[in-house]
């Protein structure tokens, strides 16, 4: 049975993941630039509430995947508050200025997340030969990459999550993710032969303010937040 990951913008989009039928929960902030590391209290609070295995993305900023050394130490504190609270896991990344995987800085994640599982996320679709990086992860020791095949959404890189699913050969969990809905997961599914599959199912609410004003500065629209029917959805497609 394939396993659904949802990419959780808030404590209510983590709780929405769980009642929708996810197996697993990323929590971020600022999922509309890529997803930053939430704060210390949203953690704390979906690690209370959630059943469901939790982990945490842990990237300073938005942007690029070179970090400078006051970044690193940050993403240190940030690891280490995640394994202090008993979450499951933490998804990171770093680049070096050539595109490859950072080992250096990798590794002082991976020993800093101790028995936490660590996920390698999108930093890997901008490395120049993916192959290669794809060992460099399985040497290191990470357990999973959340992957697009390099391209803007994982049915668009399709053929090459199918080649990477072939080469991690069960040494590594290869998760597509980005674009996937319920009307193309079954399919993408077939194409990769992946197990794992990461959505945001997110949808705009309607905002609750009775006060509703000309919005001239772009600042009153409802949250975004994960949809349970669409979480329901795609557990369903998947089987």
């Amino acid at each position: 049975m394939a396993l659904l990951e949802i990419a959780a913008n808030s404590v209510a989009s983590a709780f929405a993941a769980q009642e929708g039928g996810a197996a697993r929960v990323e929590l971020c902030a600022s999922l509309e630039e890529g997803g930053i590391t939430p704060s210390h209290g949203t953690i704390a609070l979906a690690r209370e509430g959630l059943r469901i295995p939790l982990y945490v993305l842990v990237r300073p900023r938005a942007g690029d995947f070179l970090y400078e050394n006051a970044e690193i130490e940050v993403m240190l504190d940030d690891i280490a508050h995640c394994r202090e609270i008993g979450c499951d896991g933490v998804v990171i990344g770093a680049l070096t200025a050539e595109g490859e995987v950072d080992v250096e800085a990798c590794a002082l994640f991976l020993r800093a997340a101790g028995d936490m599982g660590v996920t390698f996320h999108r930093a890997f679709d901008l490395v120049p030969d993916r192959q290669a990086a794809l060992e460099t992860l399985i040497e290191l020791g990470f357990e999973r990459v959340l992957t697009s095949g390099g391209m803007p959404s994982a049915v668009a890189g399709a053929s090459t999550l199918a080649r990477l699913v072939a080469q991690a050969g069960g040494r590594i969990v290869v998760m597509p993710g980005a674009g996937i809905e319920p009307g193309n997961v079954a399919s993408l599914r077939q194409a990769t032969r992946a197990r794992e599959f990461h959505a945001s199912a997110k949808r705009r609410l309607p905002s609750a303010m009775r006060r509703t004003p000309g919005d001239v500065l772009g600042m009153g629209a409802g949250e975004m937040r994960t949809d349970v029917d669409t979480v329901r959805a795609l557990v369903a497609a998947l089987g």
